[in-house]
């Protein structure tokens, strides 16, 4: 070990692991390898290569018409020695624009079906019945899980270490 890591040191890191918030499970570990060095005093104290480990923090999954999922990921380690550090937390897209696009369209589309097949009043009611439909196509194929491919790069700021 080259020296102790200091508080308020930037710790950019590559993950080997591909993580999700659709998967992934709290305190689970992950590993990765540090991507320069981190210096202190005009010294390297970690080298750049320098294996880590971190862990999994907060998943939230998604849920299907809202709340998309999350995911946060703090270090634990760096080249064997204990550290602490701020989270890097992640988000999945939101779900609104999908879902009015689903819903609208549906109730779009069953509108003119029914404007075309009853008039005015069918109108009415396709509208009502493609709005259903399309919340239905949008609760089937609303989750929105966020994924942290392997290979990503995040920088962490050591809060500790002993």
């Amino acid at each position: 070990m080259a020296g102790r890591i200091p508080e308020g040191a930037h710790a950019t890191v590559r993950i080997n692991t591909a993580l999700s918030s659709g998967t992934s499970y709290k305190e689970e570990a992950w590993r990765g390898t540090l991507t320069s060095d981190i210096r202190s005093k005009g010294r390297i104290v970690a080298h750049a290569g320098a294996p880590v480990k971190g862990k999994v923090t907060y998943v939230k999954r998604s849920g299907r018409l809202h709340a998309p999922g999350q995911i946060s990921l703090r270090l634990v380690s760096i080249n064997g020695e204990r550290v602490y550090s701020t989270r890097v937390s992640r988000k999945g897209k939101s779900h609104t624009r999908g879902n009015v696009e689903k819903i609208g369209g549906g109730a779009a589309g069953g509108a003119l079906v029914g404007g075309l097949l009853g008039g005015g009043k069918g109108a009415a009611i396709g509208a009502g019945a493609g709005a259903a439909a399309g919340t239905g196509v949008a609760a089937a194929t609303g989750k929105d899980e966020v994924v942290i491919p392997a290979e990503s790069v995040f920088t962490f700021t050591i809060t500790g270490s002993r």
